[in-house]
């Protein structure tokens, strides 16, 4: 037995941004980024490293709207177009670099290979299917995948049990149609639990959720092993939260991997340094100028001001990841032995969840440190194993049983970034939608086509309405137009769909022009938000 489990948990989210109405959308390149620097950098290194028998095992959510996004035919094709768009400009940039920059030309050529690579992979290996891909590695025992809330939806802050119940059945008939199989595990939007969501998981199939660290330190009764271990909801859902020392070690500004000065800086981008006319054939037809992801510079150091960081070295920036990944590793091991001492021989399992696109967008050497933590996982050490969830349920340990608090991995712990004087005006208009939605529901027992079209895009509008993003883009100030905008035209498009119940007069034009913009979950029956 070893002296302790470690447990990796990726969480891979967007929401849902489609925007078939314009040639380009600028919201849509936040898929774009994601699948270049992390979701194929990933797909990368875990078949690599299960080729080389080092065998990784961690869990993974691909939350719905990210799914529905992957598999779109529409979004594959700009995204192709996108990857070659920038492959070119790589190129470009490569010769000018060479002639005018010299000290940047080994991050250029990084490009042109790590681009050329990502196009390869995207047209050849994966067909431009990445559920596939994803879905084969899940099938080979590299990944567990998980699920989360439909559209990632705050289920503490949605107000009727229906509703909060059609987020959770939605989810995992999504899961089934992408990945042939049912969800063992759900990751709650935000980590957002209260009292009675067990419930509703329990009902849909689930074992375990994942929960912030506060979700069970006060709990009750107190647990035996803090967060280093899972506990039971009365119903026997488990809970598995989040250890904090290892969430620091990478997420910490002040203390975190990410922050060394020989690391790629993210905010320094050709697409604000070089000339406008020069990119203009690489930006939007609008001309505006915007990340495209080409970074020359490193971090330098937290006081050094932007238009004073160093030259990056890929060289340099791989074997720091190698050094973090074994001082990582180190601290993993130690914190084992002493937790294992402390729990009188029990081995404690360390939860660590992080958002996926740290690895690899906020930290573009991310997906190195995974390669080589795995690496010397297998090969360097026999004091702690990397575990899922759903393997630790397995084994069969005895599990304490416990009431989790209210909370979320928010900040504070609660519910405030997702409700606050900025944002709460948008709760009475979701509420209201949520009653309408079940009413409906259960009056039209046996619609005719047309019904049945526009009840299934209601609840498609309602679903979209209640991602948690808006609310949190709002919070941090980012996109606040457009969240904002989102917001309001889902719920706009609910009220024109509830008009047409009301006055017995279908707009069917109308109804075709919304399924088209708003296609997410082709499955979706509306039955699923009766009482």
């Amino acid at each position: 037995m070893p002296a302790g489990y470690f447990s990796l948990i990726l969480h891979a989210h967007l929401p849902f941004v489609r925007h078939p109405e314009y040639p380009e959308f600028l919201e849509e390149d936040w898929l774009y980024e994601a699948i270049t620097e992390v979701y194929l950098p990933l797909l990368f290194r875990f078949e690599n490293l299960f080729e080389r028998g080092a065998k990784p095992r961690l869990a993974m959510n691909i939350s719905p709207p990210l799914c529905e996004m992957l598999a779109d035919p529409l979004l594959q094709k700009r995204y192709t177009r996108h990857l070659e768009n920038l492959l070119e400009l790589a190129k470009k940039e490569q010769v000018r670099v060479a002639l005018a920059d010299p000290d940047y030309l080994d991050a250029a050529r990084m490009y042109v290979n790590s681009l050329s690579a990502a196009l390869d992979l995207w047209d050849n290996k994966y067909g431009r299917d990445l559920i596939k891909a994803f879905r084969s590695l899940q099938d080979r025992g590299v990944l567990e995948i998980i699920t989360c809330c439909a559209t990632h939806g705050f289920l503490p802050l949605i107000s009727t049990r229906e509703a909060r119940r059609a987020q959770v059945r939605i989810a995992v008939k999504n899961y089934q149609k992408h990945f042939g199989r049912k969800p063992r595990g759900i990751w709650l939007a935000e980590c957002a639990y209260e009292p009675g969501v067990e419930d509703l998981l329990k009902d849909a199939g689930i074992e375990y959720f994942i929960g912030d660290s506060h979700a069970i330190l006060y709990g009750d009764p107190r647990p035996r092993f803090g967060v280093h271990a899972p506990v039971l909801c009365n119903n026997g859902v488990a809970v598995f939260a989040r250890d904090i020392e290892t969430s620091q070690q990478v997420w910490s500004a002040e203390v975190g991997y990410p922050g060394n000065a020989v690391y790629r800086e993210f905010y320094r981008d050709i697409g604000w340094d070089l000339p406008i006319d020069y990119l203009k054939p690489h930006l939007h037809k609008d001309g505006a100028r915007r990340h495209l992801g080409l970074k020359y510079h490193r971090i330098s150091g937290r006081t050094i001001p932007s238009d004073k960081k160093e030259p990056y070295v890929p060289a340099w920036a791989r074997e720091q990841s190698a050094r973090d990944a074994s001082d990582f590793l180190g601290k993993r091991i130690d914190q084992a032995h002493r937790l294992k001492e402390k729990f009188g021989g029990h081995p404690p399992l360390v939860v660590a969840p992080y958002d996926a696109e740290l690895y690899g967008h906020w930290w573009f050497e991310g997906p190195s440190f995974i390669d080589y933590l795995f690496r010397k996982i297998h090969f360097d050490q026999n004091d702690i194993e990397a575990i899922t969830p759903g393997d630790f349920l397995d084994a069969e340990i005895p599990i304490q049983v416990q009431q989790p608090i209210a909370s979320s991995w928010g900040e504070a712990g609660f519910y405030k970034v997702w409700l606050n004087e900025g944002n709460s005006w948008m709760y009475p208009y979701q509420h209201d939608a949520e009653r309408r939605m079940t009413e409906l529901a259960d009056i039209y027992h046996h619609p005719n086509a047309t019904e049945y079209r526009a009840l299934n895009q209601m609840a498609r509008e309602l679903l979209l309405a209640q991602s948690s993003d808006w609310a949190f883009q709002i919070y941090q100030g980012t996109t606040v137009q457009y969240s904002s905008r989102r917001f309001q035209s889902h719920i706009h498009r609910f009220n024109l769909l509830s008009e047409m119940f009301k006055s017995n007069n279908f707009n069917e034009a109308m109804l075709t022009e919304i399924e088209s913009r708003d296609n997410i979950f082709s499955e979706i029956d509306y039955r699923d938000y009766r009482s």
